[in-house]
C-alpha cells in the first residue's frame, strides 16, 4: 500500500508556472505507475499525465502537451509535474495516483492523494 500526499498548489496568474509534489510514504514506489488527474467544479477527473515505474516512458493529455511535463525521483519516493504557460482552464484540484497499469484512466489508480488545489487567475 502507499500513501500520497500532493504539495505545491496556489494562485497564478495566466501564463505562469508551478511545480507540484507527490510524495508517496510506505512500501516499493517504484513498483507503481504514477500518473496526474485534475478535476474542475462540475466536471469529471481527468487524466492529465502519467509516468511508468522507471520514469522512461510518459503520456500526455492533448490539452497539456507542451507544457507541463511529468517527471519522478524513485530515490526521493516523489513525483513532479510542472506547469508552465498555465490557463484559467488548468484552474482545478490536481492529484497524484499510484496504480498497477501505465494508463490516463481513473479506473486503473487504486491509491489517490488528498488533491491540491490549482488557480489561474489574473
Amino acid at each position: 500500500q502507499v500513501h500520497l500526499v500532493e504539495s505545491g498548489g496556489g494562485l497564478v496568474q495566466p501564463g505562469g508556472s508551478l511545480r507540484l509534489s507527490c510524495a508517496a510514504s510506505g512500501t516499493n514506489f517504484d513498483y507503481y505507475p504514477i500518473a496526474w488527474f485534475r478535476q474542475a467544479p462540475g466536471k469529471e477527473r481527468e487524466g492529465v499525465s502519467c509516468i511508468n515505474r522507471s520514469g522512461g516512458a510518459t503520456i500526455y493529455a492533448d490539452s497539456v502537451k507542451g507544457r507541463f511535463t511529468i517527471s519522478r525521483d524513485n530515490a526521493r519516493n516523489t513525483a513532479y509535474l510542472q506547469l508552465n504557460s498555465l490557463k484559467p482552464e488548468d484552474t482545478a484540484i490536481y492529484y497524484c495516483a499510484a496504480g498497477t497499469f501505465f494508463s490516463l484512466e481513473v479506473r486503473r489508480y487504486n491509491y489517490w492523494g488528498q488533491g491540491t488545489q490549482v488557480t489561474v487567475s489574473a
